[in-house]
């Protein structure tokens, strides 16, 4: 059994975003998995200001609840990254969540090409929903997931899920008109199969 962590950054309580969640959370459950979801919509997580009190084994002196967040993070196997597609990217929610992992690095005096310090070891996956589904929809965000995420935080990825074609959300939802929740739930059932 794995502890689970999604980490829900944006879009409507009952959206695409929502349901793709719940339908990975579903197949998790059934294979064994504990899962916890935490909303950035109900938190508050303010972006990194970069003064390195941290750095100085002080806790961040910005008083959000990034600080609820944190050991969380750290306790859990699998941290999955949730978000609609906003401007062809992660939501600034869950980058401002991001930006403040500088807060639970180590340093490292030997630290690998391009990195200043250590971070957790984690597993990561993540899950996007967007309403188009071009060729090039999701090259932004999923370069920045294997930049930031796996390249320089160094998680290792356990696999994408690029929920394209949900089509505009003036109308409300329409997930269930794809495929995609079928291959959430599978996603979370299987998420460490191999």
């Amino acid at each position: 059994m794995k502890q689970i962590l999604i980490i829900r950054g944006g879009g409507r309580p009952k959206g695409n975003t929502a349901q793709l969640v719940a339908a990975f959370k579903r197949g998790a459950e059934e294979a064994g998995h504990q899962v916890e979801v935490v909303s950035l919509i109900k938190k508050e997580v303010k972006g990194c200001l970069g003064c390195n009190a941290c750095r100085y084994g002080k806790p961040c002196i910005q008083k959000d609840d990034f600080n609820e967040l944190a050991p969380k993070i750290k306790a859990a196997d699998l941290v999955v990254f949730a978000s609609p597609l906003y401007f062809w990217t992660l939501s600034s929610r869950i980058k401002a969540l991001i930006e403040r992992f500088y807060c639970i690095a180590e340093k490292d005096t030997d630290p690998p090409l391009g990195r200043y310090e250590r971070y957790p070891v984690k597993d990561s996956a993540l899950l996007v929903t967007a309403a188009d589904n071009f060729f090039w929809t999701f090259e932004q965000v999923t370069s920045y997931y294997q930049y930031a995420i796996v390249n320089y935080i160094g998680f290792h990825d356990r696999g994408m899920l690029l929920a394209g074609g949900c089509g505009d959300t003036n109308d409300g939802p329409q997930i269930d008109k794809t495929r995609h929740l079928h291959e959430a739930y599978e996603f979370g059932r299987k998420i460490f199969a191999s």
